[in-house]
C-alpha cells in the first residue's frame, strides 16, 4: 500500500517506515493484545459487553496471539492478521457474527490507516528524483494494469475461472490493479533490516513505491465513476477531490500552526487535534454534494470517499514543520487500527466454493510476479540502470500492494468486484508476502545464476567499475566497506598513497561506489556470502585481505564464514578480520584468521591513554601532539 514514508525512510530504523502499515513488533502486539482483554476484565461485574467492544477485544487476542507466533516463524504479521480475521468471521469459529461490527471495525481501520499513509507522503523526494525514477515511475503502474487485464481476459479466454471472474463487473480491472503495485509494509522492512536502504535499489525501490502510491490514489479516486465511465462524472469526481484538497492545504497551512503552537506541549491533545482533522476533512469530502445543493440547488457530485478524504487530510499536513511530531503521535494508535482493518479484511473472506478461488490467487501471484520480469526490469534497465540493480529491484517488488487490499475492500462495497474474487485477490497477496523474504534474500544470487541468459538477451551487466581484467594482482583486498573502513582507507591514503591503486573494495553499495574510486581503489559490486563472487571480484589475488565490517551490521554472513571462504580462495593470503566479543576472536583465529583486531580493545586503549593525559592535567598538548601527527578528526575527510 502505501509507500509514502519511503522518502525520509530511506534513513534508518529510527524514521518511520513509509506505509501502509506499521512495523509491528511483538511486543507492540502483545500489549495491543493485552489492551484487548482489559475490557473485558474491568467490566467482567456489570453484565454483558457492547457487542463491538466484545469483538474488537476478540479481534485483538487473535491478532496478538497469532503475530507472535507468525513472527517467531519468519511469516509477515500481516498474514497473522488476516488468519485471526478468518477464524474469527464466519468461515472459521463465528466468535464474531455482527456483520455491522465487521464492517465498523473495517471502515475505521481504513480511514486511520490512508490518513497515516497520507501523512508520509513526502512529493518533493519524487521531484528530486532522477531519470531512473520519473521514467519507471511514470510508466511502470498503468503497463501493469495493462499486462494484469490482458493477463485476465487471457483467463476468460482459456475458460479458467470463467464463472468468477464473469460475476465480477470489472474483475479485469482490479486485477491489473492488483498486478501494478508491490508492498511498501515487507519492502521497507527487509530494506531496513538489512541496513539497505542507502543502496542503490534501496533508494530506487522506495522511490518507485511511492509513484505507484500516487498511481492507487487517483485509482481510488476514479473507483467511484466506474458505474458510470463518462468524462463528465470522472472529472467531476477530479473536481471535487481538487476543491477538498486545495481547502484542506489552505486551512492546512495558515491555521493549523496556530493550533498545533497552542497546544505543541500537550502531546496527548496533538493526537487528538490529527485524528480530529482527519475526521473534520472525512466529513467535509462526504458533505460536498449537500453544500452544492444548499447553495445553488443543484447535486454536482462533488462528493469525496471517506479513504480519499482520509489521503487528503494527511498529505495536506505532511509538509508542515509539525508533521513528524503527528506522525510519531499518531503511530501511537496506528498499529490498533491498522491491526483492525486487516482483521476485518479477514473476517470478510467467504468460504471458498470449489478450487476456483484458490486457483485464481495462485494465478494472480503468478502476474504479480511475471509482471516485475516482463514490465517493471525491462522499464528499470532502459531508464538507465545496470542489469544487476534493475533485476534486484524488480524481485524485491515481486509481491501484491496492501493497498490493493484497500482497493479490492472498496471494490466489494462499489458492487465492481465480487466477495469471492475479493477472497482470491487476498489469498494472492498472502502468497507472495509468504515468498518475499525468500526472494529479497536470493536476489543477487538469482541475478548471478540467470546473468548469462539475460545477456543474450541484451540487458548486461555493471562491473561497477573493476575493468581492469580478470588477472589483477592487488595489495588490500577490503571486504565490505563501513565506517571503520572508511577511516582505514582514509589512513591508508595518508600514510602509503602509493597502494591506492592496488586497493580492491567488494561492496553491494552501489550508491558509493562512485566516492570510493575516486580515491584510487578499484570497486566492485558483490554479494561477501558468494565465493563465485569474491573470486570474480579478485579476493583470490589479494596480499592481504581484510574484513571491517562487524557480525551486528553484516546480514547472511559472518566474518568468521567471510575469514573460512577468503582462506578457501587464497590460501597465502595475510588475513586480518575483526571482533566483538573475546569468544569471537578465538574462533576467528580457528577459521583461519592471521589477526583479529578487537574494537572493543582497541578504543578502550585509546580511551584510556587520552584518560591519563587528562589526569596529568595535559589533555590539549596530547590533543594537540595526536592532530599534529594523525591530523585533527573533525576536519577528516572520508567517503562515509
Amino acid at each position: 500500500m502505501s509507500r509514502s514514508a519511503c522518502n525520509s525512510r530511506a534513513a534508518a530504523d529510527s524514521q518511520p517506515a513509509r506505509g501502509h502499515g506499521p512495523i509491528i513488533t511483538p511486543r507492540a502486539v502483545l500489549a495491543a493484545a493485552l489492551l484487548g482483554l482489559f475490557p473485558a476484565t474491568a467490566l467482567a461485574g456489570s453484565g454483558e459487553l457492547p457487542s463491538l467492544i466484545r469483538d474488537i477485544g476478540l479481534c485483538l487476542v487473535l491478532a496478538g496471539v497469532l503475530a507472535i507466533v507468525f513472527t517467531r516463524l519468519r511469516i509477515p504479521e500481516v498474514a497473522a492478521f488476516l488468519v485471526a480475521g478468518i477464524i474469527a468471521g464466519p468461515v472459521g469459529t463465528g466468535l464474531v457474527t455482527d456483520p455491522a461490527n465487521i464492517e465498523t471495525i473495517s471502515e475505521l481501520g481504513l480511514i486511520l490507516l490512508l490518513f497515516i499513509i497520507g501523512l508520509e507522503l513526502d512529493i518533493r523526494k519524487l521531484m528530486a528524483s532522477g531519470r531512473v525514477l520519473i521514467l519507471t515511475g511514470l510508466l511502470q503502474y498503468p503497463l501493469c494494469v495493462l499486462f494484469g487485464i490482458g493477463f485476465t481476459k487471457a483467463l476468460l479466454w482459456l475458460g479458467i475461472g470463467g464463472s468468477l471472474l464473469a460475476e465480477s463487473t470489472h474483475a479485469a480491472l482490479y486485477i491489473g490493479f492488483l498486478v501494478a503495485a508491490s508492498s511498501t509494509l515487507l519492502v521497507v522492512k527487509l530494506f531496513q533490516e538489512s541496513f539497505q536502504l542507502d543502496t542503490v535499489t534501496g533508494r530506487i525501490s522506495l522511490g518507485i513505491l511511492i509513484f505507484q502510491d500516487i498511481w492507487a490514489i487517483t485509482a481510488i479516486a476514479i473507483l467511484p465513476a466506474l458505474e458510470n465511465p463518462e468524462p463528465g462524472p470522472i472529472l467531476l469526481s477530479f473536481a471535487g477531490i481538487g476543491l477538498l484538497a486545495l481547502a484542506a492545504v489552505l486551512f492546512a497551512r495558515y491555521i493549523i500552526p496556530i493550533g498545533v503552537r497552542w497546544v505543541a506541549k500537550r502531546p496527548e491533545i496533538i493526537l487528538v487535534a490529527a485524528v480530529s482533522w482527519c475526521f473534520i476533512v472525512v466529513l467535509s469530502g462526504t458533505q460536498l454534494d449537500r453544500v452544492t445543493d444548499v447553495l445553488f440547488g443543484i447535486n454536482l457530485h462533488l462528493a469525496v470517499g471517506p479513504g480519499m478524504g482520509a489521503l487528503i487530510a494527511g498529505a495536506s499536513i505532511a509538509s508542515l514543520p509539525y508533521s513528524t511530531e503527528i506522525t510519531a503521535k499518531v503511530g501511537i494508535v496506528k498499529d490498533f487500527f491498522v491491526t483492525l482493518f486487516f482483521v476485518g479484511l479477514g473476517m470478510s473472506i467467504p468460504m471458498p466454493e470449489g478450487t476456483d478461488v484458490l486457483l485464481l490467487a495462485l494465478l494472480f501471484a503468478a502476474a504479480a510476479l511475471f509482471a516485475r520480469y516482463l514490465v517493471l526490469y525491462p522499464l528499470l534497465y532502459l531508464s538507465g540502470l545496470d542489469s544487476r540493480n534493475a533485476f534486484v529491484t524488480s524481485t524485491r517488488l515481486a509481491q501484491v500492494s496492501e493497498f490493493t487490499l484497500v482497493i479490492g475492500f472498496l471494490g466489494v462495497q462499489f458492487g465492481h468486484i465480487s466477495a469471492s474474487l475479493n477472497s482470491s485477490i487476498i489469498f494472492a497477496f498472502v502468497i507472495t508476502a509468504l515468498l518475499t523474504p525468500a526472494l529479497f534474500r536470493q536476489a543477487d544470487s538469482l541475478h548471478s545464476r540467470l546473468s548469462p541468459q539475460l545477456a543474450r538477451l541484451g540487458f548486461r551487466t555493471d562491473a561497477s567499475g573493476d575493468s581492469d581484467g580478470e588477472n589483477r594482482e592487488y595489495a588490500i583486498a577490503l571486504l565490505g566497506f563501513h565506517r571503520v573502513t572508511s577511516s582505514l582507507l582514509h589512513e591508508l591514503q595518508q600514510h602509503h598513497p602509493e597502494l591506492m591503486r592496488d586497493i580492491l573494495v567488494v561492496d553491494f553499495n552501489v550508491g558509493i561506489h562512485e566516492r570510493i574510486a575516486a580515491r584510487g581503489p578499484h570497486v566492485h559490486y558483490g554479494d561477501l556470502r558468494s565465493a563465485d563472487t569474491l573470486q570474480h571480484a579478485g579476493v583470490d589475488r589479494a596480499r592481504v585481505i581484510v574484513s571491517t565490517v562487524p557480525d551486528t551490521i553484516l546480514k547472511g554472513v559472518t566474518n568468521r564464514q567471510i575469514v573460512e571462504t577468503s582462506r578457501r580462495l587464497n590460501p597465502g593470503a595475510i588475513i586480518i578480520a575483526n571482533a566483538l566479543e573475546l569468544a569471537e576472536s578465538r574462533r576467528l583465529y580457528e577459521a583461519g584468521a592471521d589477526y583479529v583486531v578487537l574494537q572493543r580493545i582497541e578504543t578502550a586503549r585509546a580511551l584510556q591513554a587520552a584518560i591519563d593525559q587528562a589526569l596529568a592535567g595535559s589533555i590539549m598538548s596530547y590533543r594537540s601532539a595526536v592532530e599534529a601527527a594523525a591530523g585533527a578528526w573533525h576536519r577528516r575527510d572520508e567517503v562515509l
